[in-house]
C-alpha cells in the first residue's frame, strides 16, 4: 500500500487529462473540496499524507463526517482514554481551554471566515451555534464561579472540584465536550483522523 500521493492515477480514475491543473498535490485542498466523494477509499486516504487535519477542516463534508463520528462514541473520544492521552487538556482546566478556544477562534476568523463564502449546508450552521453555545456556557461557568460561592462555608461535598466549583461529573463533560471540539476542527494533536475524514459511512445527507 502506498502512501504517497499520486497525481497520474487519481487524475487517470476520475478521467481527467495527465496535464489537469491544479494537480492534487499542488492543491490538495481545493481538489478535496470539490471532488471528495469521487476518489476512491484506496486513492483518498494518500491525501494525508500531503494535508494536515487542520488544514482540512475548511472542507464542510470532512467537518459533517467528523462531528456524525464524535456522535459514535469512539474510544479514542471517551473520557478515559483522552484524559490519558492528552492530560495536558484536562489538569489545565479553564486555561487550557481558554488557551485552546483562542487558537480555534484564530484560526476560524483566518482560514474559515475568510475564506471562500460557499454555502456549507445545515451543518455549517449547526456548528456556528455549537460554539456560540459553548462560549455563553464558558461565561457561566465563570459567572457562577464568582457569584454562586456559598458564604462562610466549608467545603463538605466530596464531589466537588475546586475548578470554579463544578462537580467532577460537569468536570467530565466538559473535557469530553472540548476533546470533541478540537476533533472536530483538527486541532486535536495526534487523534486519529483517517477514521472519519476518508469514510463515507460519516456522511450527512443535508437534503433533507
Amino acid at each position: 500500500m502506498d502512501d504517497d500521493l499520486n497525481d497520474l492515477a487519481i487524475l487517470s480514475y476520475l478521467g481527467l487529462p495527465a496535464d489537469y491543473s491544479p494537480l492534487p498535490s499542488q492543491s490538495p485542498i481545493e481538489f478535496l473540496r470539490t471532488r471528495l466523494h469521487q476518489i476512491p477509499p484506496h486513492l483518498i486516504t494518500s491525501f494525508g499524507s500531503v494535508t494536515t487535519a487542520k488544514q482540512r477542516s475548511v472542507i464542510p463534508q470532512i467537518r459533517n463526517r467528523r462531528l456524525r463520528y464524535t456522535e459514535t462514541a469512539p474510544k479514542q473520544l471517551e473520557f478515559e482514554s483522552a484524559k490519558n492521552r492528552w492530560p495536558q487538556l484536562w489538569v489545565g482546566g479553564e486555561r487550557c481551554e481558554t488557551r485552546a478556544g483562542e487558537e480555534e477562534k484564530r484560526w476560524a476568523r483566518n482560514e474559515f471566515m475568510g475564506g471562500s463564502q460557499q454555502k456549507v449546508g445545515k451543518l455549517g450552521d449547526l456548528l456556528g451555534k455549537y460554539e456560540e453555545e459553548r462560549e455563553a456556557e464558558r461565561f457561566r461557568h465563570m459567572g457562577r464561579g464568582q457569584d454562586d460561592l456559598p458564604e462562610e462555608e466549608e467545603d463538605s461535598d466530596s464531589d466537588m472540584d475546586d475548578l470554579g466549583g463544578e462537580s467532577v461529573e460537569e468536570q467530565r463533560d466538559d473535557f469530553t465536550r472540548r476533546i470533541k471540539e478540537l476533533f472536530i476542527y483538527g486541532l486535536l494533536e495526534g487523534a486519529d483522523y483517517e477514521l472519519a475524514d476518508w469514510s463515507e459511512q460519516y456522511d450527512i445527507d443535508v437534503d433533507e
